[in-house]
């Protein structure tokens, strides 16, 4: 009963501590999240950018000797990897089916020769690989979300966090640039608006621009264009499990250690199983939309926390050039299959 007793209380004093430790940086990132939504609401720009932004100009605080530190790395980490498990409420199998057989293997095709251009396109402007996939995965998949996702699964190096801030910024600019001119485009070369909105859920890389874009052409397209950006999403969880049996493969040919499955890809899968299984609340649902996204936004805070304004002095233009380049490869791929097959 003692020792009991005893490991009840040095288990509480551990706890109390780490709490008192983490709390600081929690504040700090959870503060910065909410400045974000704020600003997002007011001038109707992505979170995701001003969390970021707003993240990098308080790098000092999250510095090694900073007592904000221990809450910035815990948010950067577990907080990331609990939004993007959550992810997998927006998904419902049933959903996928919408497009047939014919418009599910065009999104497909796209994915997987948008993550291959980007290898190609990475190793002839001189990035590694791990670059490559945090591009090819942000353009193919679902912009932010994705790189957030693929960065938690890969190994991580000195470059994968600047990497990352780097890609989100990518994707988010090219997003929101997509969701003028597309719409403009597609119309131009006098698409139907089924496949305006088919084109445009296929080709821009955030969820909110692709809303945006769809929605200001018709009713019609913005709904076609959610339902094939919800199927890219879809596939998020199937390029997780390749990216960490890859890894794995790799760390067993090296002798290293061999990661499982992680807990937040499983987390994903079971919230993808239960919604395709049950008739959730709409409450429920959005309820849990909205934390997963509040809590990418928290850790995309710590990770601009986490990076120095003077860390992208070193980057180069190929860095530019590798995701720009596979927006463009996506959106030529995505308008030649849709004229020859849809």
């Amino acid at each position: 009963m003692i020792i009991k007793q005893a490991t009840l209380i040095l288990q509480t004093r551990i706890l109390m501590r780490w709490c008192s430790t983490a709390f600081p940086g929690l504040l700090l990132c959870g503060t910065i999240a909410a400045a974000a939504y704020f600003l997002s609401d007011k001038y109707s720009a992505p979170a995701m950018l001003f969390a970021l932004l707003l993240g990098m100009a308080f790098n000092f605080m999250g510095e090694s000797h900073g007592t904000c530190r221990h809450g910035v790395e815990f948010t950067s980490k577990f907080v990331l990897r609990l939004g993007v498990g959550l992810l997998g409420i927006r998904i419902a199998l049933e959903d996928l089916m919408i497009f047939g057989w014919q418009g599910i293997l065009i999104v497909v095709g796209l994915v997987a020769s948008t993550i291959g251009f980007g290898f190609v396109g990475a190793k002839f402007l001189g990035r590694r690989w791990r670059f490559a996939l945090l591009t090819g995965g942000a353009v193919a998949i679902c912009g932010a979300s994705a790189t957030l996702a693929i960065a938690a699964v890969i190994p991580h190096n000195s470059s994968t966090e600047r990497n990352v801030l780097f890609t989100v910024i990518a994707v988010t600019t090219l997003s929101t640039v997509a969701m003028v001119l597309y719409p403009v485009l597609f119309g131009y070369l006098s698409f139907s608006e089924a496949h305006i909105g088919f084109l445009i859920g296929a080709t821009i890389h955030d969820v909110a621009q692709v809303v945006g874009a769809g929605y200001s052409v018709s009713e019609v397209s913005g709904d076609s264009a959610v339902m094939v950006k919800l199927f890219r999403v879809a596939l998020l969880p199937i390029v997780l499990v390749i990216i960490t049996l890859f890894v794995r493969h790799d760390a067993q040919n090296q002798g290293g250690k061999i990661s499982f499955i992680p807990w937040f890809m499983s987390l994903f899968l079971v919230m993808v199983a239960a919604n395709s299984l049950f008739s959730f609340p709409e409450w429920l649902t959005s309820s849990v939309n909205s934390f997963s996204r509040m809590c990418l936004i928290v850790a995309i805070s710590a990770l601009g926390v986490k990076t120095s304004l003077r860390s992208f002095s070193s980057m180069s233009p190929g860095h530019a050039l590798t995701i720009s380049f596979e927006t463009i490869f996506l959106l030529v791929m995505a308008i030649f299959l849709v004229k020859m097959f849809m």
